[in-house]
């Protein structure tokens, strides 16, 4: 019994420290507005390394307050603010030129080209294809391998 109350107790202890920390297990999330900044530290006094649209993916690494450390398709890093962000399931392009079909499948029609870093939130899966949109409004179909 004495065992069980030790494993809990430094169980719990060690969640603690992961919450205290801002150490997060690399959550996916997205950006929820327009246009979003991301910096070089966490905070408006640091430098704007690149801007990001909405959709854009991002693997948080950790977070420091309402700031979240994260990093992208290329494995760049780069802080960006919490609240634009939300768990929408999102993919990014990682392809020079990806073919965005009407349906799920290369019989289909070729509905659009995307280039290499083009994020869209995420409709429907079949299989392996995903059913995507734009933030403005264009929607198709891609193959999983072309995307993160």
């Amino acid at each position: 019994m004495k065992v069980k109350k030790v494993l809990f107790s430094g169980a719990f202890v060690g969640i603690l420290f992961i919450l205290a920390t801002g150490i997060c297990w690399a959550e996916r999330m997205s950006v929820k507005v327009p246009k979003a900044n991301v910096r070089i530290g966490p905070g408006t006094q640091y430098d704007i390394l690149w801007e990001v649209e909405k959709y854009y993916p991002v693997q948080v690494l950790e977070t420091a307050g309402e700031w979240c450390r994260f990093r992208d398709f290329e494995n760049d890093k780069g802080w960006i603010y919490k609240p634009l962000l939300d768990q929408t399931p999102t993919v990014i392009t990682f392809k020079k030129k990806c073919n965005v079909r009407s349906g799920p499948g290369t019989q289909y029609k070729i509905a659009f080209t995307a280039v290499k870093g083009i994020p869209f939130k995420v409709l429907k899966r079949k299989d392996n294809w995903i059913q995507i949109i734009h933030a403005d409004g264009d929607q198709g179909w891609i193959y999983k391998s072309l995307v993160w």
